[in-house]
């Protein structure tokens, strides 16, 4: 199988997700919430054959295409768009 020419969104959506689960803000959510579900108000347990497990969602719905395209603009451009410098000159560039 031959690899596609530029970064899947698959690939994108997975690093964002490790991002996500080491967050802040999403252990901050789990934090305040005490670990504990905002509907039905269970607690999250590690406890052998009582496992639960306590989700943080997005109650603003994620636009996935919305972010793939920021992303591809702001982050990941096309080899013809990119230059490879030195250390020293692209301290410079960033100026």
């Amino acid at each position: 199988m031959r690899k596609k020419p530029y970064t899947p969104n698959t690939i994108i959506r997975s690093a964002l997700r490790r991002l996500w689960l080491r967050s802040r803000e999403r252990a901050k959510a789990l934090k305040d919430a005490e670990y504990r579900c905002a509907k039905c108000g269970i607690k999250q347990s590690k406890a052998k054959g009582k496992e639960v497990y306590v989700e943080v969602h997005h109650i603003d719905e994620i636009d996935w295409n919305s972010l793939f395209d920021e992303i591809r603009k702001r982050l990941l451009h096309p080899p013809e768009r990119q230059q490879c410098l030195c250390v020293d000159c692209h301290k410079k560039e960033n100026k």
